[in-house]
């Protein structure tokens, strides 16, 4: 009895100082949404109010909240939510993301269907206000974006919370271990996890999750379907840029220094291949103008997306600095490096190229995913690089190698296959499949 009056009182003390830092940092963040408002930053407008609490809706209440941290949490959250909206056609749903970039893709991928909010700062008082002008009946987190009063303020107002696609790295492990006063509760609030790997699956057992609140549903990320959208702009990419005659090393969702990596293999195969284009795509946009900065004080002759330059015989590089171009650019490339693998960022999909059947290479950092690049690097479908050299290497193999370049594309196209389902496990467990549908 005593004892666990002492961890109540620690868990009580550990949010007090916990929420008085979000208190603290209030006027900071209050006072750069009106600078931001007040010289028209580019996505800052009066929606921004929800991240205090502050939004209207014209819904009394709403089904389901899904949180998605930003574009990456959303576009693997599609296949999902549109198999939820057909299954149950009636369904409200809102999306919130803590990003521009987010909003922006909520909108682009479902239009009127779905209702976006940025999600607001986790001050208890914020949540709740959201909670209560929004009123869901479900929330779902996806992977790992998880805030300890969010998750304590739907317990305390009976709403049931789920964390689908749950990622937990080792890292992330260690760093919740530490602070157990503030972290326990929060993983105590939710009604059920489901894990994408056999890894996350023992990382929320290790922090306390009971196994009965656990689903190894796996990773929601192998149900990519190709849009055929993005095939109609694959093609008009090829006529404006004209990338008819090119074969292309594609750099996807880049960070500092890879690109410069990138180029510095690119320039050595380039002796070699005269008809070879590296295209680049920046994981955030603010990166758009750096990255060509570094192109042209190296002289690099490049073309960029947003001016719709065509690229010419000698154009080295075409930058992408435009938003939800990647997938339509991965279906036109031979190769294709994804990015925040050399960065130490823990890496981003290598799925979007292996549905298109595309080779892959990849940096040692793959924390994010490590299930699934070891899948397709078991499969043939990925190679690990280090550096220029490794990458010019594996290059060449498949440059010189179309039918070998082809059958381990296609080797990642069959490991999407032989690895869907998890959709349906996911609805199942957190109580939302259509047991007549599945």
């Amino acid at each position: 009895m005593t004892a666990s009056l002492i961890i109540g009182f620690k868990h009580k003390i550990a949010y007090l100082m916990y929420s008085l830092l979000w208190l603290l940092l209030t006027p900071l963040l209050l006072l750069n949404l009106l600078f931001c408002l007040l010289i028209r930053k580019q996505g800052y407008t009066l929606a921004r109010l929800s991240r205090f609490g502050l939004c209207k809706t014209n819904k009394s209440n709403h089904n389901i909240l899904i949180h998605c941290a930003s574009v990456g949490e959303v576009v693997t959250i599609q296949n999902l939510v549109e198999k939820l909206l057909t299954y149950q056609p009636q369904i409200s749903i809102i999306i919130t993301t803590n990003t521009t970039t987010g909003a922006d893709r909520v909108k682009t991928l479902f239009a009127d269907k779905i209702s976006h909010y940025y999600l607001p700062y986790d001050f208890p008082l914020f949540v709740w206000l959201f909670f209560k002008i929004i009123e869901p009946q479900k929330i779902l987190i996806n992977e790992m974006e998880l805030w300890p009063n969010l998750c304590r303020s739907s317990k305390k107002m009976n709403i049931p919370l789920y964390l689908v696609n749950g990622r937990m790295s080792e890292k992330s492990t260690k760093t919740y271990l530490k602070f157990p006063a503030l972290f326990q509760p929060m993983f105590d609030s939710f009604e059920h996890i489901c894990a994408q790997s056999q890894r996350d699956y023992k990382n929320y057992l290790s922090l306390g999750v009971e196994k009965q609140r656990i689903t190894l549903t796996n990773n929601i990320k192998f149900e990519l379907n190709i849009d055929p959208t993005e095939l109609s702009t694959s093609q008009n990419i090829i006529q404006t840029y004209g990338l008819k005659e090119r074969r292309i090393l594609l750099a996807g969702s880049t960070h500092d220094p890879e690109e410069k990596i990138l180029l510095e293999a690119y320039l050595a195969l380039s002796k070699t291949y005269k008809n070879l284009l590296l295209v680049i795509v920046p994981r955030h946009p603010q990166r758009f103008e750096k990255v060509q900065q570094l192109l042209i004080k190296q002289s690099i002759k490049i073309s960029l997306m947003s001016q719709q330059q065509s690229c010419d015989s000698n154009t080295q590089v075409l930058l992408c600095d435009q938003m939800g171009k990647l997938r339509a650019l991965y279906n036109l490339a031979e190769i294709a490096f994804v990015g925040g693998s050399i960065a130490e960022r823990g890496g981003h999909n290598a799925l979007e190229p292996a549905i298109f059947d595309v080779p892959i290479l990849m940096g040692p950092s793959v924390y994010n995913n490590p299930a699934i690049q070891q899948t397709l690097k078991d499969a043939g479908a990925l190679k690990t690089v280090h550096n220029a050299e490794d990458i010019k290497t594996a290059c060449q193999h498949w440059l010189d190698n179309t039918e070998l370049r082809n059958q381990d594309g296609q080797a990642g196209g069959l490991v999407i296959q032989q690895n869907k389902g998890a959709i349906n496990k996911t609805l199942l467990a957190i109580g939302l499949a259509n047991t007549n549908q599945q």
